[in-house]
């Protein structure tokens, strides 16, 4: 069966941030927790420290509807050059409206609610916030006719 996925990037927080996110979520990694340690030399690679061998090399994490959030760490030592940005979020469609608002206040917490969770004109109970890691949400949820 054919889904999508969102792939997370941190510089070196993705264990704190998922391990955050089982929480929010409830759930369990799809498997544990792949390290760069883990992953065999390359030829003509440059030796890795030890804190880099111990940085999460893949992550997976279900949250709703069967979507999978995946995540590694990318870090400077590594050539990368993360800059979170305001050009996307991640829209979760919960349940219920009670659903909708734990899972708002647990992402909002120590992060910044951009849009209060209200009902809108067009009929959805919705909010946006950033969480403590810089990862932008969006909750929706509209009443089953």
């Amino acid at each position: 069966m054919s889904r999508v996925n969102t792939y997370l990037n941190f510089a070196r927080s993705t264990e704190e941030a998922f391990n955050f996110y089982k929480t929010v979520f409830g759930t369990e990694f799809g498997a544990p927790i792949a390290r760069f340690g883990d992953a065999p030399p390359q030829p003509g690679a440059p030796p890795m420290s030890d804190a880099d061998k111990n940085l999460v090399l893949h992550v997976s994490l279900p949250i709703l509807g069967g979507h999978m959030l995946m995540g590694t760490d990318a870090p400077e030592s590594f050539g990368f050059h993360l800059t979170f940005g305001d050009n996307m979020h991640i829209c979760l469609e919960p349940d219920t409206r009670a659903e909708t608002d734990r899972l708002f206040a647990a992402l909002s917490a120590g992060g910044k609610v951009t849009m209060p969770l209200a009902d809108m004109f067009w009929g959805d109970y919705f909010g946006s916030c950033t969480d403590q890691y810089g990862v932008q949400w969006m909750l929706s949820w509209r009443a089953k006719a």
